[in-house]
């Protein structure tokens, strides 16, 4: 089921997120600290979500959805604001080159939107489903 893949990955980054922004801006977070939080939000919510969906796919899959779409709104800005850094020449505090964390932004904001279609569509396909098996009754 998508949902499930959507949970598993949102397990994933909800934890490799705050991680990598740890080690990404450890000795700098000081300088601008709610671009070093950001992340730990983000991580927060999509285990939030993730933790909701395994009580209950149905009641939880909203959650995990509006998990993925903050993600994916924080994520297009981190990405684009990498891009347009690097085309300046401006270099990332991160122990690793700039375009490295280009393409690891890139790889989080699609995960984020294929994850964010999956907590959706599957929604859409529960919805279908009970129109199909449940038909309204006649008066």
């Amino acid at each position: 089921m998508l949902i499930s893949i959507s949970r598993y990955f949102a397990i994933a980054l909800g934890i490799l997120t705050p991680l990598g922004e740890t080690i990404r801006r450890w000795h700098t977070w000081r300088e601008n600290p709610p671009a070093f939080f950001d992340d730990y939000i983000i991580g927060a919510f999509l285990l939030f979500g993730a933790w909701r969906v395994g009580k209950d796919a149905p009641s939880g899959r909203p959650f995990l959805a509006a998990a993925w779409a903050f993600m994916c709104g924080m994520a297009y800005v981190s990405f684009f604001g990498q891009l347009e850094d690097n085309r300046l020449g401006i270099a990332d505090p991160a122990p690793i080159s700039s375009g490295a964390v280009a393409a690891i932004k890139g790889v989080g904001l699609a995960i984020g939107v294929i994850c964010l279609i999956f907590s959706l569509w599957s929604a859409s396909d529960v919805e279908r489903t009970k129109r199909t098996h449940n038909p309204p009754e006649r008066q």
